[in-house]
């Protein structure tokens, strides 16, 4: 037997927290922010490594230290990229002179559906959350690229922490369609994901979020919803 504890992905504008609806179905540390690469590092990396297997090997023969805030940020970005996969994203890491802290884009097409949104995406490794980071995030659809720019854009922003209470009243004000994901650092375990009602109305309408209750050996996770049915995980 499988447990779904369901909690809905929207926030809602009128109560100014998180819905959360729980039922049970039988179907189934850092404190201090990490800086991340400058603009000009960040765009001469990424063109010697595509993806989180080639930048390790990158790492490891131009021995690049693991501690550095240059290691642990791409790590973590490749570490996103990768795990966001299986729930229907497809995104490429970019960088350049004024990016707008723009880490990721891409393609969000929610699976079995043919709803797809593009995606701008802001990775904030071992950082403290608060609702300054829904602010800049707000500033990076001033410098999206051109194609990721009017409607049926979505704002992401992915930490390792869980939202606090601050973050989702920004995220509510928010005139900007935006969602956040918690996934954690060292496995890239997605825990949460939350969005507001503006995302809703560009697409996310009637997709829900529920925790799945893993074993002994294994961390809960997320996974997408959709008329009370778990939408599959992309393998």
């Amino acid at each position: 037997m499988r447990h779904w504890n369901v909690k809905l992905g929207t926030i809602n504008n009128n109560h100014n927290h998180c819905i959360i609806n729980t039922f049970t179905r039988a179907f189934a540390s850092a404190s201090r922010k990490s800086p991340t690469p400058t603009s000009k590092s960040k765009s001469l990396e990424t063109s010697q490594h595509s993806d989180l297997a080639s930048f390790l090997a990158h790492a490891k023969r131009t021995g690049l230290d693991e501690t550095s805030p240059t290691f642990t940020g791409t790590r973590y970005e490749y570490l996103v990229a990768e795990r966001l996969a299986r729930y229907g994203f497809s995104l490429t890491r970019v960088g350049g002179a004024s990016d707008f802290g723009i880490d990721l884009v891409g393609d969000w097409t929610i699976p079995s559906t043919s709803r797809t949104l593009r995606v701008l995406v802001q990775c904030k490794a071992g950082s403290r959350v608060g609702p300054q980071f829904i602010r800049e995030l707000e500033g990076s659809f001033v410098g999206a690229p051109p194609g990721w720019r009017g409607s049926r854009v979505l704002g992401l922003l992915v930490t390792e922490k869980q939202t606090t209470k601050g973050v989702r009243n920004a995220l509510t004000r928010s005139r900007s369609a935006m969602a956040y994901v918690c996934c954690t650092g060292e496995e890239g375990v997605v825990k949460q994901m939350q969005w507001n009602q503006r995302a809703d109305e560009e697409g996310l309408e009637g997709i829900d979020v529920a925790l799945r209750r893993a074993g002994e050996e294994e961390e809960d996770e997320i996974v997408l919803m959709k008329d009370g049915l778990p939408l599959p995980i992309v393998e």
